[in-house]
């Protein structure tokens, strides 16, 4: 039997190596769990889209969520089970109080991100997840409402010295009405409250009747915090933020190391390492 019966892992700076990919190593290990019986999921601040790729190479009839978990879908079907947007008023206020600080501003809808410059952050973000932007005009909030978008997520791309300013001024702003993250050193998100990973995991393992203490999470960054916290077993990657590392049940090997693969053969399959 199992101990921890689902396995949830993040993506960029986790699962997927510095170079890009996922390795042989991190593929197999997956096969090998699911083999056993496990579960395995993706669970990504990334669009659909952008993971679907490799979870349909990883767990293609499984369960992946996108936006921190403001989706929540059937990677075999695209049936989402979780659907959860921000409202076009308060997602124009949003992006007017970035864009009037001259912000690099995304705005997400299903599969489909807009954004209001096009600089040498959209081309790293468009290289990195394999997606292309809805160059907008620079007003983007005027833009959203003229459109009747009502977004998944709302994102401001930065240097990396601007972002703990950034991440400052839209928790004050809008910390209390939304969820308010960051995923690595130049983003900043926002979503609906509920939107986090630990209410993906928490959705994956009511899907699959799976008690959450019976639930892994491995992450890298502060976005991974609520799934670690949620999880059986909280785990970050060595080269993971130090806060999640200081919070985290077991510290794994790097992203280029096969770090998720180790946590699925030493927890999930009991393997003695």
């Amino acid at each position: 039997m199992l101990k921890y019966r689902l396995i949830v892992s993040d993506f960029d700076g986790t699962l997927r190596r510095t170079e890009g990919g996922v390795s042989e190593g991190n593929a197999r290990a997956v096969r090998d769990f699911l083999a056993a019986g496990g579960k395995f999921a993706l669970c990504t601040g990334r669009m659909p889209s952008s993971i679907l790729p490799y979870a349909r190479e990883l767990t293609p009839d499984g369960l992946a969520a996108a936006y921190q978990g403001a989706i929540v879908f059937e990677v075999g079907t695209g049936r989402r089970l979780r659907d959860v947007r921000i409202p076009n008023a308060e997602a124009v206020a949003i992006a007017r109080a970035f864009q009037e600080n001259g912000r690099h501003v995304h705005v997400y809808d299903g599969d489909d991100f807009y954004v209001n410059k096009a600089d040498e952050y959209l081309g790293f973000y468009e290289r990195v997840c394999g997606v292309k932007g809805i160059v907008t005009p620079a007003d983007i909030a005027s833009e959203i409402d003229r459109r009747g978008i009502c977004p998944h997520k709302i994102l401001v791309m930065c240097a990396a010295e601007e972002r703990d300013g950034i991440y400052a001024f839209a928790a004050e702003k809008f910390g209390k009405r939304f969820y308010v993250t960051t995923s690595t050193e130049n983003l900043v998100e926002l979503t609906m409250p509920g939107c986090d990973k630990g209410d993906a995991l928490a959705a994956f393992a009511d899907y699959y009747g799976i008690p959450v203490e019976n639930t892994a999470a491995v992450g890298d960054n502060i976005n991974d915090l609520p799934m670690i916290r949620r999880a059986g077993l909280g785990v970050a990657v060595a080269n993971g933020d130090a806060a999640l590392r200081a919070e985290a049940g077991f510290v794994t090997r790097s992203c280029d190391e096969d770090g998720v693969a180790y946590v699925i053969r030493k927890y999930g399959l009991g393997e003695e390492l």
